[in-house]
Parts: C-alpha cells; sequence; structure tokens
C-alpha cells in the first residue's frame, strides 16, 4: 500500500511580499463582510480531548466546515469576498461601504449592473460562487472536470447557475473558463488559484479564506489556547493553505505554529515543488484521480506558493487511505468527543496527524515536527459529506483501507 511521503521545507527563502496578502487588517475586513451576512455564524471548533489523549498529545481542536452558511463547505468565503471587492473596485468603493443588505439593494444593482462570474469547480468552490451569484443578484458559469458527481452538479444549479462537465481535468477547466470569461461582455473569473497576470481575484479569495483562520485563532483563545503548536492543513492548488499560513504568520510574526501541508497523492504539486527544491513551483499533469476531488489541482496558486515557500514547515503527499481513515475516526471518535462529519478533501489532515502518532515507521516525521504531549493542535475540516455516497461507502462500509 501506498505509503507516506514527505519534505521539511528546505527552499530557498525570497522576501516574502505576498504574506502582506493576508494582513490582520484587510482579513479584518473580509471577517467583517462575512458577518453582514443574514446567514453568518462562525462554524464550531470541536476539542478531541479523549482523541488527543489516546494520540499522546497535548489537545487536539477541528475547525468544523460542514456547517458553513448551510453549504457544506468553507469556499464561500472566498468567492463571495472576491465578488464583493469586485464590485466595490468597480464602484471606486471600499469593500466595507458593501455589507450584504447595500450589495443586494436594488441601488446597487442600479449602479453596478450585471455580471456574468465564470468558474471552475470540482464542487465545493462553484457552488459558493452561485449560491453567492444568486444572492447578490448576478449570473455564474461554472465549469466541472471529468468524474465530478452528479451530487455537487445538483447542489451548483440548484443555485441558478449554467453548469458544465468538461471531458477534460480541473486545471484545463481553469483554463477554459478563463477563455470564456474573456469573451463575455462583463464576464468576470473567479478563480481561487492564481497565475502570472492573474494574481488580484485569487487574493482576495485568500482573504476571504481568512475569516476561517481569524474565527479559529479567537475560539482557540476562547478555550484556554492562546497559540496552536501546529496546524494542519490540506492543499490542492494552496489558495487556502497559503491563506491559513499567511494569517497565523502575520499573527505570530516571531513565533509560527510549525505549519504541515498535506496534498493528495495524485496531484502533490506543492510537496514535488518542495522536493525539486529550486524554489519555483512545479505541476502535476493527467487525469488526478483521487477521492479526494477538493484537492485534486495539478498547478500551485503562485501568490499562495510564494507564502508557502517562505513559512511553511513540512509538505505531505498523502495517499486515499489517509483521508479515509481520518473520516472514520472524526465520524467515530473516542466516547465523550463530538463526532464530526467530514468529508474526503475535508478529512486529510486529521488522518495524517493520527497516522503520524500512531505508526511507528512515521516516528521521524514525528520528531521532525516536534509532536508530543504538550502540542496543542489545530486541524481544518475543510467540507462535511459533499458526496453523501462516498461518504457511506468510506465511513459505513470501509472503503479505502487504513495501512
Amino acid at each position: 500500500m501506498d505509503k507516506i511521503l514527505w519534505a521539511e521545507n528546505k527552499l530557498p527563502k525570497t522576501d516574502n511580499k505576498q504574506l502582506a496578502v493576508m494582513a490582520l487588517d484587510e482579513i479584518n475586513k473580509a471577517h467583517a463582510f462575512h458577518k453582514s451576512f443574514p446567514q453568518y455564524a462562525p462554524t464550531p471548533l470541536v476539542p478531541l480531548k479523549n482523541m488527543a489523549n489516546m494520540l499522546g498529545v497535548g489537545s487536539v481542536f477541528i475547525k468544523d466546515e460542514s456547517w458553513r452558511f448551510g453549504l457544506n463547505a468553507f469556499k464561500v468565503l472566498g468567492g463571495s469576498f472576491a465578488m464583493a471587492k469586485y464590485i466595490a473596485k468597480q464602484l471606486k468603493k471600499d469593500v466595507s461601504e458593501l455589507p450584504y443588505d447595500v450589495l443586494t439593494g436594488e441601488k446597487l444593482r442600479k449602479e453596478f449592473g450585471q455580471a456574468t462570474f465564470f468558474t471552475a469547480t470540482d464542487g465545493n468552490h462553484g457552488r459558493g460562487v452561485a449560491w453567492a451569484a444568486n444572492k447578490l443578484g448576478q449570473k455564474s458559469v461554472v465549469l466541472m472536470p471529468k468524474g465530478s458527481t452528479k451530487t455537487r452538479f445538483d447542489n451548483i444549479a440548484k443555485e441558478g447557475a449554467k453548469v458544465t462537465i468538461e471531458n477534460v481535468n480541473y486545471d484545463e477547466c481553469v483554463r477554459m473558463a478563463a477563455a470564456l470569461a474573456a469573451k463575455t461582455e462583463h464576464g468576470v473569473m473567479v478563480q481561487d488559484t492564481a497565475w502570472e497576470g492573474y494574481e488580484e481575484i485569487p487574493a482576495w479569495i485568500m482573504q476571504g479564506y481568512g475569516t476561517m483562520a481569524l474565527e479559529a485563532a479567537e475560539q482557540l483563545k476562547a478555550a484556554g489556547v492562546d497559540r496552536p503548536t501546529h496546524i494542519f492543513v490540506q492543499a490542492g492548488v494552496g489558495s487556502l493553505a497559503g491563506a491559513i499560513q499567511g494569517y497565523f504568520k502575520n499573527l505570530f510574526p516571531d513565533n509560527c505554529p510549525i505549519t504541515v501541508v498535506v496534498e493528495a497523492r495524485a496531484a502533490d504539486c506543492l510537496y514535488r515543488s518542495a522536493t525539486a527544491a529550486d524554489g519555483k513551483p512545479h505541476f502535476v499533469t493527467g487525469d488526478l484521480k483521487t477521492i479526494m476531488a477538493g484537492l485534486a489541482c495539478g498547478e500551485p496558486n503562485t501568490i499562495s506558493w510564494d507564502i508557502l515557500k517562505n513559512n511553511t514547515s513540512c509538505f505531505v503527499s498523502a495517499p486515499d487511505w489517509v483521508s479515509a481513515r481520518g473520516m472514520r475516526m472524526l465520524a467515530a471518535p473516542i466516547k465523550g468527543d463530538s463526532p464530526v462529519t467530514s468529508g474526503e478533501s475535508g478529512a486529510v489532515p486529521f488522518g495524517l496527524l493520527s497516522t503520524i502518532m500512531q505508526h511507528d515507521d512515521m516516528k521521524d516525521l514525528r520528531a521532525a515536527l516536534k509532536l508530543d504531549k504538550n502540542s496543542k493542535i489545530l486541524c481544518f475540516s475543510t467540507e462535511g459529506d459533499t458526496d453523501p455516497d462516498m461518504y457511506k461507502k468510506i465511513v459505513w462500509e470501509g472503503a479505502y483501507p487504513s495501512l
């Protein structure tokens, strides 16, 4: 069975200029914007006290994004904030002047008109963009890669988006959506990855994700943890990982938590970029087949890569069984701990943590990360059961068994 691969970050450091994208005042603006939505509530930070004790660490907290805006995933935070920032820029306003009630009002609609927001997605990001466009009275077009599930397709279509499943992988879908946006009047590409010449909107999306990091930091403090010692976060293109890394580096500039970025083996572009050791992003091509559909992205976000290569502690490439293990353990934790419904892309950080602490062949990584009884660990569960059939297959029927 596939083993977990890992690489400590020994990349050459640069000027860290993209860290400013996640400046604390920008994240406070994003948080204020999200709080203006009538659907807003902070998602739970679930303490797993008994699990932590069993694993031999001080504490484990799971940020459970299955409760976000009723959409079962965190992605809406990025798309909605990017749309608001785009509209604010067109109207020469600051985003703080456009809370939800203003953005959805008749006056703004007359002032701004209607745009069509284009995106590519494996499910969660597209649903978030479609939902936000719907709420803000805008149009959306969503392209999905081959192999996308009917459930995820239907959830996007329900929000009024024009949705198609294309016979190409995620990265090709991104290029197709960008080309369509470029030739559509008032067409705007809202993508959670960046490339040369397309960095402003992805930066806004990352700032939107900062709301989740800010909430987690506040919730940890309320639970008596002023600063986590370790953060485990998943990556596809790396936008979320870069946002989390950037926020906590800005929050704790002199003592940043040890951060572990974990990817799906089939799409481990950041891990490969780390092992190439030349400081440049490296791509993974092909079908990118993995149960972690939300992480099936082979081309790193340029902004995020800059943040990660300068600040992240370790990059990990995880086979599918690591995620499946995390899903099962979170669904049925130790008595006294609350269960968490975590999907294939959501559970891999915790699956990795539990494997590191329980498998002898991971002791070198355990030592490298300084994981012990004093560790206070924050994991992000970025989605719930967004593919209910696959969730049942894994959690109830034991698909993708652990090592």
